[in-house]
């Protein structure tokens, strides 16, 4: 399905109508595979009535799991398509951000974790398995940080089209989180 709402897309030439004014290019993305999937089970649903469908029962334990107070927890498509993309565009920027540091990789895969708060050992600890001080550490995690969000905010440049727009993506980025 997905090569065919691609297909559909270039032999359309629907890309050709996409205007940066009339809104964020991930939202047309969004609304053209809503309206694909729509138009999808509207095939399918006719290809029902006409029977050739086999059936099948399903088992409570089936049942359950699909219908649990898990299911009720699941992310709606769009907040997935969302979430997929904030995780794109950060994998991004730690990508950018680790090429920069190829030539302190130790420190960078010491610290990548304070990027997101997911420390697991303290700055004393890491210090002496790097062989530097703590406060020289500290320095060098702010410094990684704030080149993260300047990198970021780069990054999220890249996908408006006015520049005003882009703490009102990064607000997007972090509600898809």
């Amino acid at each position: 399905m997905t090569q065919e709402f691609f297909a559909r897309l270039l032999e359309t030439r629907a890309l050709e109508t996409v205007d940066s004014g009339k809104g964020k290019f991930r939202s047309f993305l969004l609304a053209s595979l809503k309206h694909f999937l729509a138009n999808e089970w509207d095939k399918r649903k006719a290809l029902k009535r006409g029977g050739g469908v086999r059936t099948f029962s399903l088992s409570a334990g089936d049942a359950e799991s699909r219908c649990g107070p898990d299911a009720a927890e699941a992310r709606t498509p769009e907040q997935l398509f969302n979430h997929r993309w904030a995780l794109t565009v950060l994998d991004a920027v730690v990508g950018r951000l680790r090429a920069e540091y190829a030539d302190k990789r130790p420190l960078f895969d010491a610290l990548q974790a304070t990027l997101t708060g997911e420390v697991r050992e303290g700055y004393r600890a890491m210090a002496l398995r790097l062989g530097t001080t703590e406060g020289a550490l500290q320095v060098a995690a702010h410094r990684l940080r704030k080149r993260y969000r300047e990198l970021l905010r780069e990054e999220i440049a890249q996908t408006v089209s006015d520049p005003a727009l882009i703490d009102e993506e990064m607000g997007d980025l972090l509600r898809a989180l």
